[in-house]
């Protein structure tokens, strides 16, 4: 559903880049208007982005502050994370799973957040496997469903796992809405096979800006959502499993200190967009160094 989704978000830009080529060609050369057109797309998916920034921007602490540089870093690594993720990567995804020949230590199972499939990790898929990780990905279903629902799916893939693994635990990375499912998981089927929980960029208490998305699970992320406020009565005694790991200046999350969850292990870092999350170096360490200090 995800990839039709997207593949009917492609064909609009394409057909708007079309229309604005043809209307352009009757000034200039039509390699010039296709030039144009293509450029009037990227720069309209570049204005969507900015104005996720000005809807989530919030004070931060002087510790977090960037300069004008970092300001742009931040912005166009986001913007370039986007496209790429949502125009290339999630349509090409294909459920994978990657078992190690002399597996390093746990296997790794990659959850995604919002609107995404299993595509989004391309990158931290990648540096699993060159470290030696057993993994796979969970492509949740459908994409506006019920995140109780998908926390039976997240069961169904960890059964899976183990049994291919032939590992009793696993650790759990997951983006975004990803982040409660996994805890929605940690709560309907209990701790006995979960290792760790890293979430990032996980509105563990809501966002302002579900208000805006469609779906059932959008509803379920808003900030006075009555299915938020249950699960956090209900899973704090499992906390000491979680790290939640998050940015200062997110572009999807606020406010942003939406993701510190108590009793947690919470890693605040600046400068990183929420797509940007799956693919940045920053990121990818502090993951990384997560997964080694259980295995």
């Amino acid at each position: 559903m995800v990839k039709r989704m997207l593949m009917l978000v492609m064909a609009v830009q394409v057909v708007a880049a079309i229309g604005i080529a043809w209307a352009l060609s009757h000034w200039v050369p039509a390699d010039v208007a296709l030039l144009l057109a293509v450029l009037a797309v990227l720069l309209a998916r570049l204005a969507i982005t900015a104005n996720n920034f000005r809807m989530t921007l919030r004070p931060v602490p002087d510790s977090a502050q960037l300069d004008w540089p970092q300001r742009l870093q931040l912005f166009f690594h986001e913007y370039v994370s986007t496209l790429s993720v949502t125009s290339w990567h999630m349509l090409l995804h294909r459920p994978r799973l990657h078992l190690a020949a002399a597996p390093r230590g746990l296997p790794v199972l990659l959850v995604h957040g919002y609107g995404a499939n299993g595509g989004f990790w391309v990158h931290l898929a990648a540096q699993l496997e060159e470290q030696g990780y057993s993994h796979a990905t969970v492509d949740l279903e459908p994409v506006f469903g019920d995140i109780e629902q998908f926390a039976v799916q997240l069961e169904q893939a960890v059964q899976g796992l183990l049994a291919a693994s032939r590992s009793d635990k696993v650790i759990i990375v997951a983006h975004s809405m990803g982040g409660l499912v996994a805890r929605a998981w940690l709560r309907r089927f209990g701790a006995q096979h979960a290792a760790r929980i890293i979430t990032l960029a996980t509105p563990h208490h809501g966002t302002d800006l579900a208000h805006m998305g469609p779906g059932h699970n959008a509803r379920q992320m808003r900030r006075d959502a009555e299915w938020l406020a249950q699960l956090d009565a209900a899973d704090r005694p499992q906390r000491g499993l979680l790290t939640s790991i998050y940015s200062w200046h997110d572009n999807i999350i606020a406010p942003q200190n939406s993701c510190h969850l108590p009793g947690a292990r919470n890693i605040a870092l600046p400068g990183v967009g929420h797509v940007a999350m799956g693919r940045h170096p920053a990121i990818a360490k502090h993951i990384l160094a997560e997964i080694l200090g259980i295995t």
